[in-house]
Order: C-alpha cells, then sequence, then structure tokens
C-alpha cells in the first residue's frame, strides 16, 4: 500500500509487484549465484587481454550489459557498474532475477577525511542516504545499514590475509557537483568516510530482494580541504587490479 506524504520520495508502497519486474528481463538467468561488480574497466580489460576471464554472456537492451567469468573461478562472474543507484542497483535487482545470491561490490570515491590515504580500502557499513532511488525499496531513513553478518565475514578474510583496511559509513549522493563545502562538513559529522554515487541503492535492493551483498571502497580523490584534490587516484592500477582479484575471493566466502 502506497503511504501519502508531502514529499513524492518519501510515498513508500510496500506491493512487491511493480508493473515492470526484473523477472520480465531475466530470461534464462546465469548459472552461478556469485558476482563481482567493479568500476574498474582497465582491469577488467587486463583481465580479459591475459585471459583471466571470458565473457559470458550479453545482457541485450538499450545499453548492453557484459557479464564476464573468472576463468580460474568459474563460478565468479564479473561486470562493470554503471554510475548512479539507478543504473547500478537497477542492474543488481535484475541480476537477482538471474539468479545471483552474492555480491561484492569493489570501487573508489571520494574521502571526506585526509588521513584516509589513496589506495586504503574502506569496508561499507553502510550508506547515508543523499539519493532517491533507495527510498522506492526501503521505507525513509537517514542511513541504512548492510548485513553485519555479511560484513563481519569480509572483515575475518581481510584480517585472515592481512590485509589493512578501514571501516564506517559511505555517503551517497546523486549530485556530484552539488558536494557543497556545508553538505560534506554535515556528512563528515554524521560519519561519512568516504562519498560515492552506488551504495546506498545496492544495500537497499539486498535488503529487499534478501541476498548477500558486501562492499569495498578504496580512497580516491580528496573533498576533505579548502579545495578539491584528485591525487591521482583513477591512475592508482595495482591497487585497483588487486581490489577486484580480492573480491572475487570474498564473493565465495560471503554467503
Amino acid at each position: 500500500m502506497l503511504r501519502q506524504e508531502d514529499w513524492p520520495v518519501l510515498e513508500y508502497d510496500d506491493n512487491p509487484t511493480a508493473k515492470l519486474n526484473p523477472s520480465h528481463f531475466a530470461g534464462e538467468g546465469f548459472d552461478t549465484d556469485k558476482m563481482v561488480i567493479t568500476f574498474f574497466s582497465e582491469v577488467m580489460q587486463k583481465l580479459l587481454s591475459s585471459r583471466q576471464i571470458a565473457k559470458a554472456c550479453v545482457i541485450p537492451g538499450e545499453n548492453p550489459v557484459e557479464i564476464f567469468r573468472f576463468c580460474e573461478r568459474p563460478g565468479v562472474l564479473l561486470t562493470l557498474g554503471q554510475v548512479g543507484c539507478p543504473a547500478c542497483a537497477g542492474n543488481l535487482d535484475l541480476f537477482h532475477a538471474m539468479g545471483i545470491r552474492k555480491v561484492m561490490f569493489c570501487g573508489g570515491g571520494g574521502v571526506l577525511d585526509r588521513t584516509i590515504d589513496v589506495g586504503q580500502v574502506m569496508v561499507v557499513d553502510g550508506a547515508i542516504r543523499d539519493e532517491g532511488f533507495s527510498y522506492h525499496y526501503i521505507p525513509a531513513s537517514r542511513v541504512i545499514y548492510t548485513d553485519p553478518q555479511v560484513t563481519e565475514r569480509i572483515v575475518c578474510c581481510l584480517k585472515e590475509r592481512n590485509i589493512p583496511y578501514l571501516q564506517g559509513l559511505v555517503w551517497t549522493t546523486d549530485a556530484i557537483f552539488r558536494e557543497t563545502a556545508d553538505r560534506i562538513a554535515r556528512r563528515k559529522a554524521e560519519g561519512a568516510r568516504i562519498v560515492e554515487m552506488e551504495q546506498a541503492g545496492c544495500i537497499a535492493v539486498a535488503q529487499y530482494r534478501h541476498f548477500s551483498y558486501g562492499a569495498l571502497i578504496y580512497g580516491g580523490d580528496d573533498l576533505s580541504g579548502e579545495e578539491w584534490d584528485g591525487r591521482g587516484w583513477r591512475s592508482r592500477e595495482g591497487i585497483r587490479y588487486d581490489l577486484v582479484q580480492l573480491c572475487a575471493e570474498l564473493v565465495e566466502a560471503i554467503g
């Protein structure tokens, strides 16, 4: 039932059936339930050219989605994430309808704390919901949290591998060009350590559809000072490559 509110984004509807559902596009589905979503296109090209991944299928549409498979981990799929909750989390809902039940996300984001080095990995505990997509899946709240059991499994795996990590909240925003000084200060005060554009939506889909989801975000550009500092974060190929490989291992452990 639709709960009427003054603002449309707050009008949560708990009806599980929409006019258009992911099942309408699911087709035959995948032959595995594990997937890694990454934003590192250059890593995918490297994995493809070195024959560490192979194309599994293409989901047709106006913007076809390519799905790859790890050759040494045939039960793990890999795809390139799309920017923003509607595209990235919307695709995630479709992937779930096609059989995906365990997902690891790896990407980068802008740091709100300058002590976070470029490439430092953060385990996502949750997201401040400064976007619109997640409110169509989960009733309004200021923060949405990841499944603590899944998060704990990720943390245990990182500890076993002696991989240093941070843990905390991200700030999910729709508007990359409206990250103002006052808004940044408010989000920092609320506990956000990194700003990005997908996590609130992806976490909401995972909660709504009841599947395992975890995310590692590495520290990228710096928004904590008076001026924006790119810090050359997109050129850190080694960090990005290692993070994709790590997530391929982790997705097998989070179920």
